[in-house]
C-alpha cells in the first residue's frame, strides 16, 4: 500500500508511520519529519492555503488525514478556538480539492475526527449510529466530517476515525497526568463518574489500517477500546500502574478556573462503544485498561 499520512509527526501519525514502509509524510515542517523517521520521503504541506501540489498525493492508494491543532494544553480563547476549527475543518477541505485535482483517485480516504463529536451524554452508549451532540467539539467534529465525506463524491470511500483518548508513552493525555500519579498526587476528575473512552496508541494505528484495508468499511468508525471504563477507574488504574495511591481528586470549579471552556474535554461523559471495529473481527492488541497502561508506562519509564 502506497501511502499518504498528513500529521505523520504527531502521536497516531508516528506510530502509523512505523507500520506502513512506502509512505510519503506532507507537514509544514518536512525537516522534523525526515530528523525523527530518517529514510522518509516527507513533502511540505500548508493545510491553512488551497492545495498547490498534487502530485504529491498522485499514485497513491490511501490518504490518512491526521492533521490538525492540539484540542489540549491550554485555555481556548476565541482565537485558538479559531485554530482549532479552521485546522481540521479548512484543512480537510484544502486536502479533498487536492484529490478532487488528480485524474486518478485514491481508493480511500482515513480521516480523523474525534469522539467529541457525541458530546456529553451520561449513561447512554454511543456507538456509530449515534447523533452528533452539542457544544464546541462536538460541531468542530461535525463540520470536519462533513467536509470528509465530500470525497465520497469523487469516488474516493472515506473512513471517519472517531478517536478516544490515546495512552501512549511518549505523547498524549499520558505525558501530561504521569508526572502527578508517579509523585502520589493524582486522582479522579471532578465527580470521577464520566466515561471516558481510551485506547492504545498501538490500536489506534491498528484500526486506521483495518479502514483502509477492509473495503466495505465506510463513515465514522469508533477508535476506542471494547473495555469501557469511568473517570475514577481510570484513574485508580494509571495509580496501580506505576505503584501509587490515586487519591487527589480535581474538583471542576478548580478545573473550570484553571483551564475554562477546555475542561469539557475531561468532563464530559461519553460511552462510546466500538461496534464497528468489533463486527469487522478488529483483534485489540490491548484490550484491557491495566494491560494498556503498564505497556505506556513501562515504555515511558525504559
Amino acid at each position: 500500500m502506497r501511502a499518504v499520512i498528513t500529521g505523520g509527526t504527531g502521536l497516531i501519525g508516528r506510530s502509523l508511520c512505523a507500520r506502513i514502509p512506502d509512505t510519503l509524510v506532507l507537514t509544514r515542517a518536512p525537516e522534523r519529519a525526515v530528523a525523527r523517521f530518517g529514510d522518509i520521503n516527507a513533502r511540505r504541506w500548508n493545510p491553512d492555503e488551497p492545495w498547490g501540489d498534487e502530485s504529491a498525493l498522485a499514485g497513491s492508494d490511501a490518504v490518512f488525514h491526521l492533521a490538525g491543532e492540539s484540542v489540549a494544553g491550554g485555555r481556548w480563547t476565541e482565537a485558538r478556538k479559531r485554530r482549532i476549527r479552521e485546522s481540521r475543518v479548512l484543512g480537510t477541505r484544502h486536502l479533498v480539492a487536492g484529490l478532487a485535482a488528480l485524474p486518478e483517485k485514491p481508493k480511500v480516504l482515513v480521516c480523523a475526527s474525534a469522539v467529541g463529536i457525541y458530546g456529553d451524554r451520561g449513561d447512554e452508549p454511543l456507538d456509530e449510529d449515534s447523533t452528533p451532540g452539542d457544544g464546541f467539539l462536538a460541531g468542530v467534529c461535525e463540520a470536519w466530517e462533513q467536509e470528509a465525506m465530500k470525497a465520497a463524491q469523487l469516488g474516493v470511500r472515506v473512513v471517519c476515525a472517531r478517536i478516544g483518548v490515546v495512552l501512549a508513552a511518549d505523547g498524549g493525555a499520558l505525558t501530561r497526568m504521569m508526572p502527578a500519579f508517579r509523585m502520589g498526587l493524582g486522582g479522579r476528575i471532578a465527580s470521577g463518574r464520566q466515561w471516558m473512552p481510551w485506547i492504545h496508541v498501538d490500536d489506534v494505528a491498528g484500526l486506521l489500517l483495518l479502514a483502509a484495508e477492509q473495503s466495505t468499511l465506510r463513515g465514522p468508525i469508533n477508535c476506542v477500546a471494547p473495555d469501557a471504563v469511568r473517570n475514577l477507574e481510570f484513574t485508580r488504574a494509571l495509580g496501580r500502574a506505576v505503584g501509587r495511591p490515586a487519591l487527589v481528586p480535581v474538583p471542576e470549579l478548580a478545573l473550570r478556573l484553571a483551564v475554562g471552556e477546555m475542561s469539557q474535554v475531561l468532563t464530559a461523559s461519553q460511552r462510546v462503544l466500538p461496534r464497528k471495529a468489533q463486527a469487522h473481527g478488529y483483534d485489540y492488541r490491548y484490550p484491557d485498561l491495566d494491560g494498556a497502561l503498564r505497556s505506556a508506562s513501562r515504555a515511558e519509564a525504559a
